[in-house]
C-alpha cells in the first residue's frame, strides 16, 4: 500500500508563517535595542554612582573629623581623612611632575648660560717687549786687552813714527773686524800680510803682520774673525799692527783716541 503525500500547506497559512516569523525578528531586535540602550544608560549611572559615593564618603569624613575636633579628641593639623591623603599625593605627584619639566627646559639652557659669562676676565697688561741689547759701536781687534808700542813713537824700525798702534799677543790670535764693513788683503814689503776694513763711513782699519786670512774679499760683520796674527813683514815677533785712516785720505791717526770715543779702552 503506498504512503499517504504529505499535505501541502496552503497559501493562507505560508503568508501567516511569514508574518509570525517577521514578528518574531522584529520582537528580537527590539530587545537587543534595549538591552543597548540599558547598557548605555547604566555605565554612566555606575561612574555618577561612584563619584557620588566618593563625595558622600568625603563629606561623611569631614563631618567626622569636625565632630571629632570639637570633642578634642583629634588636632586639625594631624587629622587627614584617606581620600583627602589619596588627593594630596595625587596633587604633589602634579606638581614634581610639573617641577621636573620646569627642570629639564632649564638644563637644556643651562650650557647657553655658561657660555656666556657675566664677569669677563680682568685683561692682562701686556707685557713690554725686552728691548735688544744695544750693540756697540765698535769691538776689539783681538780679546786681549794691552798695549805695546803706541802711535809716534820713534824707533829704529820705522823710517819716521811709529803709524799705529801695537797689540802684543801670541802668534796664530784671532783677529776681528771691529765694525761692520768690507774687508779687501794685499802683500807689503813693510806690512806684511794686511787686511784693510772699509767701514761704511769711508774710514779704514788696518791689520798688519798677519800670519793668514780667513777672509781675503767682501762683506763682514763686527765680531767677524778675518785673519790671524803672525810677524810678517818688518817686525820682531809676533804682534798686531793696527792702523785707523779717515775717508778724507789725510793719512793715518791715533787709533786709541778713536777707541776711546766709541766708548772703548784697549789698554
Amino acid at each position: 500500500m503506498a504512503p499517504e503525500a504529505a499535505a501541502r500547506p496552503t497559501r493562507a497559512e505560508l503568508r501567516l508563517a511569514a508574518r509570525e516569523q517577521s514578528r518574531a525578528q522584529r520582537r528580537g531586535a527590539a530587545k537587543a535595542a534595549t538591552r543597548t540602550a540599558l547598557l548605555r544608560v547604566a555605565l554612566p549611572s555606575v561612574a555618577a554612582l561612584g563619584v557620588a559615593a566618593a563625595a558622600a564618603i568625603t563629606v561623611q569624613g569631614e563631618a567626622d573629623q569636625q565632630r571629632a575636633e570639637a570633642a578634642g579628641r583629634v588636632s586639625p593639623q594631624s587629622a587627614a581623612a584617606p581620600d583627602d591623603t589619596a588627593a594630596r599625593a595625587a596633587a604633589q605627584q602634579v606638581a614634581t611632575a610639573g617641577g621636573q619639566a620646569q627642570a629639564s627646559r632649564g638644563d637644556a639652557r643651562q650650557p647657553l648660560a655658561g657660555a656666556q659669562p657675566t664677569d669677563a676676565p680682568a685683561a692682562q697688561p701686556t707685557a713690554e717687549p725686552t728691548p735688544e741689547p744695544v750693540k756697540p759701536k765698535v769691538v776689539m781687534p783681538v780679546a786681549q786687552h794691552g798695549l805695546g808700542e803706541l802711535f809716534g813713537e820713534a824707533g829704529t824700525h820705522w823710517a819716521n813714527r811709529h803709524t799705529g798702534i801695537d797689540f802684543p799677543v801670541d802668534g796664530g790670535t784671532q783677529v776681528m773686524a771691529v765694525t761692520d764693513g768690507t774687508i779687501r788683503t794685499q802683500w807689503n814689503p813693510f806690512y806684511g800680510y794686511m787686511s784693510i776694513l772699509k767701514m761704511p763711513d769711508g774710514t779704514e782699519a788696518w791689520y798688519c803682520h798677519l800670519r793668514a786670512y780667513k777672509v781675503r774679499k767682501g762683506p763682514v760683520k763686527q765680531g767677524d774673525v778675518i785673519a790671524f796674527v803672525g810677524s810678517s813683514g818688518n817686525s820682531t815677533g809676533p804682534h798686531l799692527h793696527f792702523e785707523i785712516r779717515p775717508a778724507n785720505g789725510s793719512g793715518p791717526v791715533d787709533p786709541l783716541p778713536w777707541f776711546l770715543s766709541n766708548g772703548l779702552d784697549p789698554r
